[in-house]
């Protein structure tokens, strides 16, 4: 499995507004994938949650993740990226959400009521799978 940096051309694959999910680990081992929003962001990437999420409790207790991302014109296309989250912070202004809505709707995030917790992946490998 190769180590960051990422190749441009998956780097082009990850700026689009993809589907992806991500997994989290419970304290029992147990592994959990929810679908999510990301944003890549140089070399980290940027996924946001509801503060009463059980997720945001798994990556307090174990902050390793796996974001798999597939391409939207053709899902055997698809990057795996693996690492841990380094940066937990409140989206207080709902810019992290907004950010996120922008790129996947072209609008800012409808729910303006909860509050929001941004998470800060860093990436230590990857694996894809392309018709490259």
């Amino acid at each position: 499995m190769p180590t960051t940096p990422l190749p441009e051309r998956l780097r082009a694959m990850l700026d689009r507004p993809n589907p992806a999910v991500i997994t989290t680990l419970r304290a029992d081992g147990q592994p959990v994938s929810v679908a999510t929003w990301y944003v890549l962001d140089g070399d980290r990437v940027l996924v946001n949650m509801d503060e009463g999420r059980r997720r945001l409790d798994y990556l307090r207790d174990d902050p390793r993740v796996s974001l798999t991302v597939f391409d939207g014109d053709d899902w055997y296309t698809h990057v795996s990226l693996q690492g841990r989250v380094t940066e937990l912070s409140a989206d207080e202004t709902l810019a992290g959400i907004d950010r996120l809505a922008l790129h996947y709707t072209g609008r800012a995030f409808g729910a303006r009521d909860r509050r929001r917790v941004n998470a800060w992946i860093e990436i230590d490998r990857w694996h894809a799978w392309t018709d490259d």
